[in-house]
């Protein structure tokens, strides 16, 4: 049986969930995916969990989706989706990029991302669907037209139509201005903090943040965000269909607006200058987003 992808640890009432594919930056393979879902799923019926805090293992949060990694293409050639086509590569697409962030967004029990280097398109979309982010001064967020669009409901919507015209990372403190991220603290602080805040929120009645974090999910549902979400995962279908191969940087695995932010970071973009990098994540290392 393949190892675990994502370690469980419980801290008193704090279930610490762990991204553990370090090697490849955490890319999001299906496995990975399966096996947060799992975890995710065991904390919510531990009767003594009132939290869980997701993190990744190693230099970066997540590098976004698995483009091409030796292990998700064994996993998709076992389940016979070479080809993607059909109700088969449809219904396992659409779990492993729609429906599985929407149900972590409504899990019954409060969720925090704890986010450090990068957090690219997937990674964005891990971190999105738990309630509140706190991120490292290292954090570095990329969005897109990912699969499940929730950049307009992230920050607000003329700063994301920036975002995706421009192809560009935002750091912890840019991301914290713009409601995306809740706090930023220093590295050394990160986990510190993060779990005393988590500590402080299951001194609550779970009645309380059951129903509030309900709540909460409902306003927005009546403002369209679950319409809106779905709505655009087609958007994104349809730009997939138009662009294939060409939204890939050839001879390598990184995705073109990956490739250009990573530019712009080098200054090599029109108007930009260099800017500290977070430690560059080489496709022929990662084969996903990154």
């Amino acid at each position: 049986m393949a190892a675990e992808e994502v370690r469980y640890e419980r801290r008193g009432p704090v279930a610490v969930l762990t991204l553990d594919r370090a090697r490849y930056h955490n890319a999001q393979s299906w496995k990975l995916l399966d096996d947060l879902d799992r975890q995710l799923d065991r904390a919510m019926a531990d009767e003594e969990v009132r939290v869980v805090v997701l993190k990744g293992d190693g230099k970066h949060f997540s590098s976004g989706h698995d483009l091409g990694t030796p292990e998700q293409q064994a996993d998709i050639e076992a389940r016979g989706l070479t080809q993607w086509v059909g109700m088969d590569w449809y219904e396992a697409f659409r779990w492993y990029n729609l429906d599985n962030t929407v149900k972590w967004r409504n899990l019954p029990k409060p969720t925090i991302a704890m986010v450090h280097g990068y957090c690219i398109f997937g990674g964005w979309m891990i971190a999105a669907a738990m309630d509140l982010i706190f991120a490292a001064p290292s954090a570095r967020f990329l969005a897109s037209l990912f699969e499940t669009f929730t950049v307009p409901w992230d920050i607000h919507p003329r700063k994301a139509k920036e975002l995706l015209f421009e192809s560009r990372f935002i750091d912890a403190e840019e991301a914290r201005e713009l409601g995306l991220v809740n706090r930023v603290y220093a590295e050394d602080e990160l986990e510190r903090e993060t779990m005393a805040y988590a500590e402080r929120i299951a001194e609550n009645d779970p009645a309380v943040l059951r129903l509030g974090k309900l709540a909460v999910n409902k306003a927005q549902d009546a403002m369209g965000y679950s319409a809106n979400v779905e709505a655009a995962f087609a958007d994104y279908l349809v730009v997939r269909e138009i662009r294939g191969s060409t939204s890939r940087v050839e001879g390598n695995r990184r995705l073109v607006g990956v490739d250009l932010a990573l530019r712009g970071q080098r200054g090599g973009r029109a108007g930009q200058t260099p800017v500290d990098p977070v430690d560059n994540v080489r496709a022929s290392e990662a084969g996903e987003d990154a």
